[in-house]
């Protein structure tokens, strides 16, 4: 009877242990595609003249999620938003990686309170290292470790040129936009003995923080972050931390002793400093201490849709008259249309509003939002832009050519 029992046991617990490892191996892609959908479209309709606008710029795009999810970026996916095979096919030159540490259960714009973290069982389920468990600047340390990998692993093997690059200075991404333009080709060799042209138009990555919670309250992170390879960092996320209040939080004040000590340090290291989802205030103190210019990386416009995502266009303009930088974000909250059309009208409405050498794209990619079209699309909002009467250099600017300047100016020099 005892020897019968425990049969049963270890029985329960093979089935239980296999149930596990098919919950850890299943379930991390599926909540990925379920919260990073594309609607289901036709192919959108690119003219030549817009595929040949499209390919002459650096396109850039100022925020995406991808490195929060267990994906390989370097194969392309069927699900999500954003792998470097489909941001080499959209024409992308410059993406930022965003670094997701901490989220609140039943996340809103309107009010949350920091108490939750639905990112410390995202990291156990999807098999981050213990260190990532319980704290939030080795989660972020630990996404800069994984884009470092996929930059490692994209080497073609010349001159340390590869399809996907860590920009961590004006001079490196000076560099790389160098590469970029002069369309540069390696001859590999074939598996038939030849040799075929491989473009070493690769991507340039930034790397970014969503939110300085990433800090765990302590200064000195500052410079492990900075380490690590960033050179943004978003000061909030959807709740208020020790540097003061998020525009989603529950108190909407300013920056506090410690929020003014870290924006000063982030500013000696020359980290560019993101505030799309910081409080109206602390935006206004943060361009008080003459600590721009600023980003907004990821966003709309309240003048054009209304929105408690959406800061007061009087506080954008105080971001663009310092310099700062808007990217255009591609969800319905932020556009209230999704489609490119609807992208296209944001910027248009931005450009006009702001001027359109502050206007960037800022997708939100993979940032848990549904949007009508992925990476690899991205001539669509060049055809739209087109079809809107914006001219061929503003649409540069927009699409890419601002991004890079911004960058150029405003990265470490290197």
């Amino acid at each position: 009877m005892g020897t019968l029992i425990l049969r049963i046991i270890a029985g329960i617990l093979g089935f239980l242990g296999l149930a596990l490892i098919l919950f850890l191996w299943l379930a991390p892609p599926r909540v990925d595609a379920s919260m990073n959908p594309v609607v289901p479209h036709a192919p959108y309709e690119i003219s030549e003249e817009a595929r040949a606008l499209h390919a002459t710029i650096p396109v850039a795009d100022l925020h995406a999620d991808s490195l929060l999810w267990n994906r390989d970026l370097l194969k392309r996916n069927d699900y999500g938003h954003v792998d470097i095979p489909r941001l080499r096919e959209g024409g992308v030159f410059l993406q930022m990686f965003t670094a997701v540490t901490k989220t609140p259960k039943g996340q809103n714009y309107d009010e949350n309170d920091g108490s939750t973290d639905n990112i410390r069982t995202l990291a156990m389920a999807q098999r981050w290292p213990r260190r990532t468990w319980d704290s939030r600047t080795e989660r972020a340390i630990y996404q800069a470790e994984k884009l470092a990998g996929f930059a490692e692993d994209s080497q073609v093997g010349r001159d340390g040129l590869a399809p996907l690059e860590i920009v961590r200075t004006s001079a490196d991404l000076d560099e790389l936009l160098r590469i970029w333009t002069g369309g540069i080709e390696l001859e590999v060799l074939s598996a038939d003995g030849g040799t075929t042209p491989v473009s070493l138009r690769g991507v340039a990555a930034i790397l970014g923080t969503e939110g300085s919670h990433a800090l765990d309250g302590d200064l000195a992170n500052i410079d492990r972050l900075f380490d690590a390879g960033y050179r943004v960092m978003g000061l909030h996320h959807f709740f208020d931390n020790k540097l003061g209040g998020s525009l989603h939080g529950t108190s909407g004040e300013g920056l506090t002793e410690f929020g003014r000590a870290a924006v000063s340090r982030m500013r000696e290291k020359d980290i560019i400093i993101d505030v799309a989802h910081s409080s109206e205030q602390v935006v206004r103190e943060v361009l008080a201490m003459g600590a721009g210019p600023l980003i907004v990386s990821h966003t709309g416009f309240d003048g054009h849709c209304p929105s408690p995502r959406n800061i007061s266009d009087e506080t954008m303009e105080m971001i663009a008259e310092d310099g700062g930088l808007i990217g255009v974000g591609f969800w319905e909250d932020v556009t209230c249309d999704a489609s490119p059309a609807g992208i296209a009208d944001a910027i248009m409405w931005g450009a006009n509003r702001f001027g359109v050498d502050h206007i960037a794209l800022g997708s939100d990619f993979d940032g848990t939002v549904t949007t009508e079209l992925d990476a690899s699309e991205l001539a669509a909002i060049t055809q739209a832009l087109m079809d809107a009467g914006m001219e061929d250099d503003d649409i540069r600017k927009v699409m890419g050519g601002n991004a890079v300047r911004f960058f150029l100016e405003n990265l470490p020099e290197g």
